[in-house]
């Protein structure tokens, strides 16, 4: 009988030892002088920044979904690790919190460092997108959990505000309005949805052309979520957000709630901001109603702000010149803590 190794029940140590070493230029981008470790080592060590009198870190943790399944399909994953980034950095910028450092964990069936290192390649872009630094991570390989060919990401944020500049959305008060940012398309919820639409529903192959957007479908369903972090962090500091919404799953009727105080009310237009026509398409396929769609996707607007109507014109020509396509969409009233569309 043969004998029996580690490689011979299907984990491959050296093609993990090639992945750290494919993905340490793209780790590397992402270093501040507050990272003290190296990749590598058994703890990430950070040092946290300087200029808080009293510091709150805030952490959030969270995955990329079925899109995943689109990539593998396409054999493209260099957008995914964006994904991965903006899914955590966007929901603790949503306390004011400036995100600091960034870890990933990849499980996959097989450890192809080609691939591993194209993930990397785009959670270190995220990284930089959001202003943090990779400081570690893990790669899992895990024959037998997996089927040939799948992996899944999971990361983790961590940030930091001042305990008195935390945004909690206690002070939104009626007649404050309501701001929405644009989002780059679908981010990366309802993905069990969007492959039954285009893939079962509609019968389309991933590389065929879309020709509401002229964009083949792998194109259009791998856009990667938009990080809000370096466009939103000068409101912040300016104390100009009252209450901030990422939408995310559960979409408009879910997500802008949160930021709500009991006894107030977010009064939202929906045809305010311009809607990506990928939206149109997938509600026509589905033949869903309204109401699915706002339940279920952000429908063109990736982040919600409340700001006092004194402060709402400042907060605009601000994001407008961080490059956002930013405008009003609604305003707070008296009422049930929820969402009414119009």
């Amino acid at each position: 009988m043969d004998e029996i190794t580690y490689k011979s029940s299907g984990v491959d140590k050296e093609s993990g030892y090639e992945v750290v070493e494919r993905i340490k230029k793209h780790v590397k981008k992402t270093f501040t002088p507050n990272v003290l470790s190296s990749l590598g080592s058994f703890g990430a060590f950070y040092r946290l920044p300087t200029g808080y009198e009293k510091p709150v870190l805030v952490s959030g943790t969270d995955g990329v979904g079925t899109k995943l399944k689109v990539a593998i399909m396409a054999d493209k994953h260099d957008t995914v690790g964006i994904d991965l980034v903006a899914m955590c950095v966007n929901d603790i910028l949503c306390q004011g919190a400036k995100p600091l450092f960034f870890l990933d964990y990849i499980a996959c069936e097989h450890n192809d460092p080609e691939m591993i290192e194209q993930i990397i390649q785009g959670v270190a872009e995220g990284c930089m997108q959001g202003g943090c630094s990779l400081v570690g991570g893990e790669t899992a390989e895990m024959p037998g959990m997996y089927q040939k060919g799948d992996y899944d990401l999971a990361g983790f944020a961590v940030g930091v505000v001042d305990e008195e500049r935390v945004i909690t959305g206690k002070n939104i008060a009626s007649g404050d309005n309501i701001i929405g940012l644009a989002s780059s398309g679908i981010h990366s919820n309802g993905y069990s949805l969007v492959r039954k639409l285009f893939f079962e529903i509609g019968g389309y192959e991933i590389d065929d052309i879309l020709t509401e957007t002229g964009r083949k479908v792998y194109e259009e369903l791998l856009v990667p979520t938009k990080i809000y972090v370096k466009s939103i962090m000068p409101l912040i500091e300016a104390g100009l957000i009252k209450g901030m919404s990422h939408i995310t799953g559960g979409g408009f009727y879910e997500n802008i709630p949160r930021m709500l105080p009991e006894g107030k009310c977010a009064v939202v237009d929906k045809n305010a901001m311009d809607r990506p026509p990928i939206f149109d398409v997938m509600a026509k396929l589905g033949n869903i109603s309204e109401k699915e769609m706002f339940s279920t996707f952000n429908m063109g607007v990736g982040m919600v702000l409340c700001v006092d109507e004194k402060d709402t014109q400042r907060a605009l020509t601000m994001l407008q010149e961080a490059g956002e396509d930013a405008c009003l969409i609604g305003r707070i009233e008296d009422g049930e803590r929820g969402l009414i569309l119009k």
